[in-house]
């Protein structure tokens, strides 16, 4: 009973943090003069990634590869899959020209850096399949330049915020997106706690818990956050999130916890790894099917459609 009071509590504090997150970084981006894209590819998106890096740290210093395989991977195909499925329903999303052509591919340059590097057996006929600290320094380094182009971005940016945002003071803006982290990272930790202790229950293998469950829990500051965004019709920060946690997830998380602790990569990952390319690939290709730029509910459907097939497929896999 206390597990699904934990769940109860997690989602209401995630609930709340991620509607003072929103709020606090639509009024920041009006505040500073920028777009709300930028800022919800920054302190958005990297802030409901920290269930997932708390989850990884935890899973690479108690050496647990499947967990912080399983929890990143099934992240991004949830934020892609799920979130941006359920977001496209409730409005569809309007991306910008830069997220076309610059974000998308970026995501998509993560998977299949991450792919390469859980491939060594067959690629460069290494003995075993390992994400090692030199793999981590890599995928730091091309954090780094994702870090550079949002500084970029942040230093050419012409274009303001909606005017319908509310201008809050610098004091209430910092209370907002401290208070919001804060129920962010304990809410997403009660819901992956109360969620795994039921899933262990139920015999259910570790890998299985952390593509689905964990990975669940881990993703729904991006779900509550880009659902909020959406209906406050602040569509940059919902496409922004999704795709800057999606980039944050593979080179930052998965680089520092390869750096804590060397990291074996689960056998039969590379279907999961070919499902996150195909949706992030198929992302790319709805900017030009019907309206040029514009993710429509029809597409959303289709995303929501691959979701449920790719959880039947590794439910089924175990």
């Amino acid at each position: 009973m206390i597990d699904y009071i934990f769940i109860l509590i997690g989602l209401a504090l995630l609930y709340q943090g991620a509607n003072w997150f929103v709020e606090g970084a639509s009024s920041l981006a009006k505040h500073l003069g920028i777009s709300s894209l930028v800022i919800g590819l920054t302190v958005v998106a990297f802030g409901t990634s920290m269930p997932e890096l708390v989850v990884n740290v935890f899973a690479s210093i108690q050496g647990n590869s499947d967990v912080a395989f399983g929890n990143i991977v099934g992240s991004n195909i949830i934020n892609l899959l799920l979130i941006l499925g359920v977001t496209g329903i409730i409005a569809p999303l309007i991306v910008q020209k830069p997220t076309v052509w610059k974000e998308i591919p970026f995501a998509l340059l993560a998977v299949l850096v991450l792919a390469t590097m859980s491939n060594k057996i067959m690629l460069a006929n290494d003995s075993e399949n390992i994400l090692t600290r030199a793999d981590g320094i890599i995928l730091l380094f091309f954090f780094s330049m994702f870090l550079y182009y949002i500084f970029e971005t942040i230093r050419n940016s012409t274009n303001g915020s909606s005017a319908n945002i509310t201008e809050h003071s610098i004091t209430k803006i910092s209370f907002m997106l401290i208070a919001g982290f804060i129920f962010l990272v304990i809410g997403g930790k009660l819901t992956v706690d109360g969620a795994v202790s039921i899933a262990r229950q139920m015999g259910i293998s570790e890998f299985l818990i952390s593509s689905t469950i964990v990975a669940a829990g881990t993703s729904l500051p991006e779900l509550v956050t880009s659902v909020a965004a959406a209906l406050k019709k602040e569509m940059d920060i919902s496409v922004g999130n999704i795709l800057g946690s999606n980039i944050f997830n593979i080179f930052f998380i998965m680089g520092v916890s390869s750096i804590i602790s060397p990291l074996t990569v689960p056998i039969g990952i590379n279907v999961d790894l070919i499902v996150l390319a195909i949706a992030t690939l198929l992302f790319f290709v709805f900017m030009f099917t019907g309206k040029k730029h514009k993710f429509e509910r029809w597409e959303a459907l289709i995303f929501l459609a691959i979701y449920v097939g790719y959880t039947l497929f590794i439910i089924n896999r175990g």
